[in-house]
């Protein structure tokens, strides 16, 4: 049997093995859930950033350019960090780039890894059925908030633990206590995580549809991957 693990925070990524491993890139609130829903709705590949000025760029050579800095879209750019701005037009044929305070360093520091996935609530079973299909281990890379760990992203890993419990085996501490935090409060997502301080921020910034999309169990079916040119596409 396979083995899955956790990473808590991009700051810690450096104490993990990555040879060989699948990845699972996690940011609920919002950057994987917005991957995800941009290239449900029309965009064909997105190209992750590491800074702003970086992403800005590439408005230049014809991309739609989103950018987030604490929670906010970031000055100068067309799209923010919103699953649902991305779900309210119509973004057919284009392609994205995107950068944002934790998700996009978190793929980036996530390079060296087999393959790197992104994570999300609207399509957690479809990237189930594909790292079955895989059979390799996995490494769950919380992106957090500012190199501190977060709810969101860990019960997620704890909800992805328990999806794979038939091929993959939680033996180090952290897999262990998310499966767990997962079985305990799984049942009430929304509310357990009403208590997130990212929550809260988001809350502030009226946005309370965006966090009802990115917990929002299986509306699609495909999984989004980091390609061999390191843009994300669907699969």
């Amino acid at each position: 049997m396979r083995k899955v693990e956790v990473c808590f925070s991009p700051e810690l990524i450096h104490l993990h093995e990555l040879t060989g491993k699948t990845v699972v890139v996690v940011d609920i609130f919002r950057a994987t859930s917005t991957m995800v829903a941009a290239l449900a709705n029309g965009i064909i590949e997105i190209l992750p950033c590491a800074d702003l000025e970086e992403c800005r760029l590439m408005k230049e050579k014809g991309y739609l350019i989103g950018g987030e800095r604490n929670g906010l879209t970031a000055p100068g750019f067309e799209m923010g960090n919103s699953p649902i701005a991305y779900l309210n037009s119509d973004h057919s044929g284009r392609k994205l780039a995107m950068t944002t305070t934790n998700g996009t360093q978190a793929i980036e520091k996530s390079k060296g890894a087999d393959e790197i996935l992104i994570g999300a609530f609207p399509n957690l079973q479809a990237s189930v059925s594909y790292i079955q299909a895989q059979d390799k281990d996995v490494l769950i890379h919380c992106a957090g908030w500012k190199g501190h760990f977060n709810l969101e992203d860990s019960i997620f890993a704890g909800a992805l633990i328990k999806a794979l419990e038939s091929s993959h085996h939680a033996e180090e501490d952290g897999a262990l206590a998310m499966k767990s935090l997962f079985e305990h409060s799984g049942h009430q997502l929304k509310d357990f995580l009403s208590q997130a301080s990212h929550a809260k921020r988001l809350q502030n910034h009226g946005i309370e549809r965006d966090i009802d999309f990115c917990l929002t169990l299986d509306l699609y079916d495909f999984v989004v991957k980091v390609d061999e040119r390191g843009f994300l596409v669907k699969v």
